[in-house]
């Protein structure tokens, strides 16, 4: 079931950019395993057709720590968001 918003989205939401962002990350860490999952499976099952499948992994993983370390640790998701157009106004 996706989430659900309680108001209009808006990325200069605080709330709004933290869920977004955490949800692109997910995407990021499942494309990661898939791909990588797909490539040793090949190279188990013959060597010689993927020998670059560690350099892929390494080279990967990087941008993914440093994605999970700016999503988890660096991002500023504090500050009061209001909306441009208040219901009832």
């Amino acid at each position: 079931m996706p989430p659900r918003w309680p108001r209009k989205p808006d990325r200069r939401d605080p709330a709004f950019r933290r869920v977004g962002d955490r949800i692109n990350f997910a995407v990021h860490v499942a494309l990661f395993g898939a791909v990588n999952s797909s490539l040793w499976f090949t190279h188990q099952i013959n060597p010689t057709a993927v020998p670059w499948v560690a350099m892929v992994t390494g080279v990967w993983l990087v941008p993914l720590v440093a994605h999970g370390l700016y999503v988890f640790a660096i991002a500023d998701y504090s500050g009061t968001y209001i909306p441009d157009d208040i219901p009832g106004e």
